[in-house]
């Protein structure tokens, strides 16, 4: 949002900039005492000791919040104005700095500049007025913040959830021109969409004639997640890679009977291990392992 957009959400007009600058005028000289004060009331909040450890910091903190208040009271709305504000945001969100001692710090930073205007000679009119434009422009101020604590939080909760999908959908070659993927915990559009990608671009790079997808992890499957499976053998087979879906368990094969899920010619099977021999006699591989009255029985100590 640009800052022309922002005055006119905020309903931040010119009068409202006069205002300010009045207010920054008679207040000006009394910035560095405000922030002392201010910091005075931080230090009585729980939060002061976890971001404020070093004396040192404080020092320097407290004059970029001089700075800040200089550049509120020019009033001078731009896009780098804008981009300070935001700034700020990054700056709280990286600190991990809870909304509500923000809010709070905000609060307090506006009662104290009413405060000092009313102590001055400055008709009640004039303070109220002032006061007013202040309160709007802290009110925008906020606003840009808060908006990009908010989207950064939302960055930072999509790449985890981008993380976890890579992590819980490990496509993984398990025998020559055999692929197995095997899913756990809940599965939704989302989950599926992505296994759908993973799937197609795997087959494509090993040229797999057969795909295993194991859900023996999955707790439930309804209607739209039965589909969405359907969906994913479907485009593997036009692929030329032929799917398998493991370890059906009576309550989800009971699950799709009763919705009227159709699996088409989809190839099913209980355990992964009957997958598993689907899959090598699907690319012609001969059971390796003789029948188990065929197996001789060494003796003992080689005798």
């Amino acid at each position: 949002m640009t800052s022309v957009e922002l005055l006119e959400k905020f309903n931040v007009t010119p009068i409202d900039i006069h205002n300010v600058r009045r207010a920054g005028d008679i207040l000006a000289p009394q910035l560095e005492s405000f922030v002392e004060q201010w910091y005075v009331w931080l230090r009585q909040q729980p939060e002061y000791l976890q971001f404020f450890p070093d004396s040192d910091n404080v020092g320097r903190v407290s004059k970029m919040q001089t700075r800040h208040w200089e550049e509120f009271f020019a009033a001078d709305i731009n896009d780098f104005y804008v981009a300070r504000r935001t700034h700020v945001g990054a700056v709280h969100a990286h600190i991990e700095l809870p909304n509500d001692i923000y809010f709070a710090g905000v609060s307090m930073s506006y009662q104290m500049f009413v405060e000092r205007l009313r102590l001055t000679d400055t008709s009640i009119a004039d303070v109220l007025d002032m006061a007013m434009s202040i309160n709007k422009l802290l009110k925008m101020d906020t606003f840009l913040v808060i908006d990009t604590i908010s989207r950064i939080a939302r960055e930072r909760i999509a790449d985890h959830s981008r993380a976890m999908m890579e992590m819980s959908t490990p496509v993984t070659p398990i025998w020559e021109g055999i692929l197995l993927l095997p899913l756990v915990g809940i599965i939704d559009t989302t989950r599926t969409a992505e296994i759908m990608n993973k799937t197609l671009t795997k087959i494509a790079e090993s040229r797999s004639k057969v795909f295993v997808l194991d859900i023996s992890g999955v707790a439930s499957v309804d209607t739209s997640v039965a589909n969405q499976l359907i969906k994913i053998t479907k485009a593997t087979r036009l692929m030329g890679c032929e799917s398998i879906i493991s370890g059906v368990s009576p309550s989800i094969a009971r699950t799709m009977v009763e919705l009227g899920v159709s699996i088409g010619e989809v190839r099913t099977t209980a355990t992964l291990r009957d997958a598993f021999e689907l899959a090598l006699r699907a690319i012609g591989v001969m059971d390796m392992t003789p029948p188990a009255s065929t197996i001789a029985v060494r003796p003992r100590n080689g005798n």
